[in-house]
Order: structure tokens, then C-alpha cells, then sequence
């Protein structure tokens, strides 16, 4: 299937560079010399491929993400600095990594702090120095060193860059039907995902006012009393019974709409 989408985004075949033949390029390429930096552009296509690979199911077309690739890979052939005893390829793959990300994040349905956007982009900057230093990835604490930010600090920014998962990613598809993340999923007691309801309970219950959501939530999962509710907010138990039955009644017809479009 691969190979078929390989074939389909027309990729020109080019050979593979050697290491010498790769770094004279590199230096005519940065000198100004386009017909070089054209032919280590197409020369890396297969790299840029197989990595957009590692970006499948996250609702992008694959040929998207191979263009957003490709200007990582541009990106490595004018920053990438000859004196690095390290390949070209070693250095390029984050940077191809970084950009994806990058584009995945800043599109990303969840928003995240401009501060830790910024947090986040300075790391990739480091990391991408420190990859071409250290021959290899960095570790988190060596990223903390170089930037003199706390390790929490750098591993929270990372987390809030990552692109969130849908429940229905496919993990695995053979002959048969396809495996998704839902069908892996369990509760602590070992059923279905009966957490899924729970989400959905919550998110009702996020509509109500404050003292709703409160009266709800102590009645009918703490099992509290309306007497002992009533003392805790400083109302009457009749009162309590009547914003019960109110708050009830607005869940109900919040929840209508969804069982019709079920």
C-alpha cells in the first residue's frame, strides 16, 4: 500500500548520495548553486516519505504532510553546518520531524499558551543544535542544560505540542476489520468503556450553573441527602428538592437531542 501511494504522489526516483558527494553538494547548495539544492531535495524525497509515514490517521492527507516535510528538509540543507562530524540525514530528520509537528500543532483543535509555544519552539531549536553536536537525539535533561530550564518545565511543554489522538485512530488492519484505539481502551474494572459515558455525563453537567452542578453531582454521585446538601449551601431542603428537580429536567432535555441523533 505504501509503495502504491509512493507511486501515486509521482516521487522522482533519484539515487541515494554518497557521504562525500552529499557534503559537496550541501556546500555548492548554501553557496547559492540551486541545480544543488534541487538535486539534494529530490534525492531526500524518500526520506521525507517514510517519515511523513510515522503521521498517518491524523486526519491530514498524506501529501500534505509530505509538502510540509519537504520545507523541513529544505530547512536542514541551509542550517546545516559542515564542521558537524554527523550525516546529513542524522540532522535532517528532526528538523523534517520538527516542522510536521510544528504544523500539526499550531493546527491543532486544542490551543495551547503562546508561553508554551514558545517553551516548545526553543526546545526544537535546541534539540536540533544539540542533535548535530551530539551525533544523536538529546535526552530531556541534556535539553533542560542547555536551555537552564527545569526537566518538568521542557517534558510539559513536549507533551502539550503532541496532537491529540481520536478514540477512532486505527491501530492495526489485516484482511480483517480494522482494530481502533476505542477497542482498547477499559475502565479499572474491565468493561467496555463505560468511561465514554462518563465524558459525556460531565459535559452535561459542565452546561449547568455552579450550585446545579454541585446539588447533581452530591446527590447523585456522593450520595449525599437533600438534607445535608441544604446545610452545606445554606438553603432550605425544599429548596433543594426544587433545584434538583429543575437541574434534572434541563439535563433531560439536553440529553433528548443526543439519544435521536444515536
Amino acid at each position: 500500500m505504501v509503495s502504491t501511494r509512493l507511486i501515486e504522489m509521482n516521487l522522482p526516483r533519484f539515487p541515494l548520495l554518497g557521504d562525500d558527494e552529499m557534503r559537496a553538494l550541501l556546500q555548492r547548495a548554501q553557496n547559492g548553486d540551486s541545480e544543488a539544492r534541487d538535486k539534494l531535495v529530490n534525492c531526500n524525497l524518500k526520506l521525507v516519505f517514510n517519515l511523513v509515514r510515522r503521521f498517518q490517521n491524523r486526519g491530514y492527507e498524506l501529501e500534505d504532510l509530505f509538502q510540509i516535510g519537504c520545507i523541513g528538509l529544505m530547512k536542514a540543507i541551509d542550517k546545516f553546518d559542515l564542521h558537524y562530524d554527523v550525516r546529513f540525514s542524522t540532522y535532517a530528520v528532526p528538523m523534517i520531524v520538527g516542522e510536521i509537528r510544528r504544523f500539526l500543532r499550531d493546527d491543532s483543535p486544542v490551543k495551547v499558551s503562546r508561553s508554551i509555544k514558545e517553551t516548545a519552539y526553543r526546545i526544537q531549536q535546541a534539540r536540533e543544535r544539540l542533535t548535530g553536536k551530539l551525533g544523536r537525539e538529546p535526552a530531556v535533561g541534556e535539553v533542560a542544560a542547555e536551555l537552564g530550564i527545569p526537566r518538568e518545565e521542557v517534558v510539559t511543554a513536549l507533551e502539550a505540542a503532541q496532537s491529540p489522538a481520536s478514540i477512532y485512530e486505527t491501530l492495526h488492519q489485516d484482511d480483517g476489520d480494522p482494530i481502533f484505539l476505542l477497542d482498547q481502551l477499559r475502565d479499572r474494572e474491565g468493561g467496555e468503556a463505560p468511561w465514554l459515558d462518563r465524558i459525556a455525563v460531565n459535559q452535561l453537567l459542565d452546561t449547568l450553573p455552579e450550585r446545579d452542578r454541585k446539588i447533581i453531582t452530591w446527590r447523585f454521585f456522593e450520595d449525599l441527602t437533600q438534607a445535608d446538601i441544604a446545610r452545606r449551601l445554606g438553603l432550605s431542603q425544599v429548596q433543594v428538592s426544587r433545584l434538583e428537580r429543575q437541574a434534572l429536567q434541563k439535563l433531560k432535555e439536553l440529553f433528548a437531542p443526543r439519544e435521536e441523533a444515536t
